[in-house]
């Protein structure tokens, strides 16, 4: 009798112990929709003389976080909405924007988006992971890692990082020391790395 009383409870123990498992195991992550017209995307670009800094339009995203851990994620660039921002003179702006545009930069004729695909979020602490994922610019996909923070509300989240591109592995040959000598370029030379502030707002 005494032996059936231990097998019973330790056959309630394990049961109890499954069904929180199952509980647990049972929570769905939750995929965030990003809202495009409240998310940015910020780019800027230096040269030796100067820089230049503008906004791309974001086309669609989302988002995974389990509980308030990011899983995972992705968005997709509108290339014809490049705006320059530093440029006030109208005719100086169009030809800046024109030439981003055109195969020296992102070939946008041929290449209407670009996209970012997260492949792992390592966490760093409570709400900051290093992101890397799969970065596709004029057809061309490399991989990337940036650290982004995460702010979940109280009906959706926000993500915010800074991508570092270096613009010769994706075939953007326009005065780059990564194809031309960097003594004959001189000041006219424009440097390879540009970085794109990404903040994706998102809801339920």
């Amino acid at each position: 009798m005494k032996l059936m009383k231990q097998c019973a409870g330790f056959l309630a123990a394990v049961l109890f112990v499954a069904n929180v498992a199952v509980a647990e195991g049972g929570k769905k992550a939750t995929t965030y929709k990003v809202d495009a017209s409240k998310s940015e995307l910020k780019w800027n670009g230096k040269k030796v003389t100067g820089e230049h800094y503008g906004t791309i339009n974001l086309k669609e995203g989302s988002f995974t976080l389990d509980g308030a851990k990011l899983t995972g994620g992705s968005f997709v660039a509108d290339m014809n909405t490049i705006v320059v921002q530093d440029l006030t003179d109208k005719e100086y702006n169009g030809k800046l924007v024109g030439h981003l545009k055109s195969d020296d930069f992102f070939a946008v004729e041929k290449h209407p988006t670009a996209s970012f695909v997260v492949t792992k979020a390592t966490p760093k602490t409570a709400n900051t992971y290093d992101v890397t994922g799969n970065l596709t610019i004029k057809g061309i996909t490399k991989p990337v890692t940036f650290p982004v923070t995460v702010t979940p509300a109280s009906n959706g989240a926000s993500v915010k990082g800074t991508i570092v591109v270096d613009r010769s592995k994706y075939d953007m040959q326009f005065r780059s020391k990564s194809f031309f000598d960097a003594a004959t370029l001189g000041d006219k030379m424009v440097y390879d790395d540009f970085t794109i502030d990404v903040n994706l707002v998102a809801k339920k």
